[in-house]
Order: C-alpha cells, then sequence, then structure tokens
C-alpha cells in the first residue's frame, strides 16, 4: 500500500466509514460504539442550547431518538432537565449509556434498546421527543432528495407517525437535522400529523436545522411556514472539512445544487 493510499484509511477510520451505506448497518454501529466513546452529529450542545430552553421545560418527560454515544441527555441532565428515556438500535451504545450514567448517579434516566421506526411506548406518553441526526440516517440511500426512493419515504413516515402518537397533547418534537425544509416539509405536513412546524438554524460554516413540531396546533394552511428560513450559504472552515459531518452531508444533499 503507498502512502496516498495509506493516508486515504487513515482517513476514513477517523473520520467516517468508506461508504454511507454503512451508517445503514446496525452492525458497523455496534463496531464503531464499542472503539468510539463519545461522538456529536450536528455540533454539540453548547450550539443549541439557547434554542432547547425556549421549548423543554425542567419537569417535562423527554425521550430521545438514537442516542448513541452522544451527550445530549447528560448536557440536558445538567440543566436540571431530568426525566429522560433514550433508545438506541444498539445493545452497545445502550449497554456503555446505561454504564456511564450509573458511574455518574443520574437518577431518572432509562437507556433502552429500541427501534425508532418501532416506538414501543404507550400513546402519550412524552412532552418533548427529540433526535439529533437520527432522522437523516433513512435518507442516505433514499437517491434524488426532491424525489426519495419509496424505503426511505416509507421509514421517515414510520419514525413520525411513532413520534406524534407518543407525543402528549400540545407535546413537541424536535428533530436537529441537515435535511432541508424544502425536503422535510413534505414528511411533517402529512394530513395525520396536527403540529405546526417552526424552524430556525444554528452553527458556523455548516447551518443546521432546528425543527420544532408542536402537537395539535398545526395551522389552517398547512404550506404557510410559521419561520421562513434562507437556504445558507455554505462557507467552510477546515475543521469542518474534516468532519465526519461534513462526508454525511454532502451525500445527503449531493443532488441538491444540480437544480
Amino acid at each position: 500500500m503507498g502512502e496516498t493510499e495509506k493516508a486515504s484509511e487513515a482517513k476514513r477510520t477517523t473520520v467516517g466509514p468508506a461508504s454511507v451505506l454503512a451508517y445503514l448497518d446496525p452492525n458497523y454501529w455496534n463496531e464503531r460504539f464499542t472503539s468510539e466513546d463519545h461522538y456529536e452529529w450536528l455540533k454539540d450542545y453548547s450550539h443549541f442550547r439557547h434554542l432547547i430552553h425556549q421549548h423543554i421545560k425542567p419537569d417535562s418527560s423527554v425521550l430521545e431518538l438514537g442516542c448513541g454515544n452522544s451527550q445530549l441527555s447528560d448536557e440536558l441532565y445538567n440543566d436540571g432537565i431530568t426525566n429522560i428515556t433514550c433508545i438506541d438500535l444498539s445493545s452497545v451504545a445502550v449497554e456503555k449509556m446505561q454504564k456511564r450514567f450509573f458511574s455518574k448517579g443520574y437518577k431518572g434516566v432509562k437507556v433502552l434498546e429500541g427501534n425508532m421506526l418501532n416506538l414501543s411506548f404507550a400513546d402519550e406518553s412524552f412532552d418533548v421527543v427529540i433526535e439529533k441526526g437520527t432522522m437523516d440516517v433513512l435518507f442516505v440511500d433514499s437517491g434524488d432528495p426532491w424525489n426519495p426512493r419509496p424505503e426511505a419515504v416509507n421509514n421517515a413516515m414510520a419514525m413520525l407517525q411513532g413520534v406524534h402518537r407518543v407525543l402528549k397533547p400540545n407535546g413537541i418534537f424536535i428533530s436537529i437535522a441537515f435535511g432541508q425544509p424544502h425536503f422535510r416539509r413534505p414528511l411533517f405536513n402529512a394530513p395525520e400529523f396536527t403540529w405546526s412546524i417552526d424552524y430556525t438554524t444554528f452553527g458556523d460554516g455548516f447551518h443546521y436545522f432546528f425543527y420544532v413540531l408542536r402537537k395539535g396546533c398545526k395551522l389552517l394552511d398547512a404550506n404557510a411556514d410559521v419561520k421562513k428560513v434562507e437556504t445558507p450559504t455554505l462557507c467552510l472552515y477546515q475543521d469542518e472539512l474534516d468532519n465526519e459531518d461534513y462526508l454525511f452531508r454532502t451525500n445527503i444533499d449531493e443532488t441538491d445544487d444540480q437544480r
């Protein structure tokens, strides 16, 4: 193996998999979480903490989808939001997070193995459901983002239907995502959902989207935006070019700029 090949291989092992299709493989996540203790998708908590505190109260019951090895729940707990349930498909991630919370003495936090496409919780169980980069995984092999493959759409709808079902009346779904509003609104605005849709952005070079969907508050005009955001111009810093988020996002939105 030449020096160039070695450098490429090193970059893959430190930045991300050779193909984004690996993100759809549960075995990839188990292997990754076995050796990786922490990784934050879409910036860390400090970048959107001000947005979180506009919508989550200390006594809110919170469900985090696809917790992985993120420290989002740790940060919420340290901010006084302690009634938290985390789920992830990876048994490795769940076990490691359970041990982490136990070692920190966190009480009231549950970490469970679960599938966001088939939530096992009772109807109207949570005040808040939150995900950070998890829904984006469903679209890594979706094809044209303007006309995604039916399987990707069906999976996204299964996730959203479950979220809508387990939210209490007036509960909110917070989705922190790469996916831009013109791609997400057709899903969020499906007739079966009663939530209003609001969104804003955060970040430095990349701008990530912070969606807030409030159950039972849908506008009469489902095509109206609560808040309109211009599609941001990308101004990338070197640390973002080297970040796994960049590799992930460029694949999700790779055909967007061709339109």
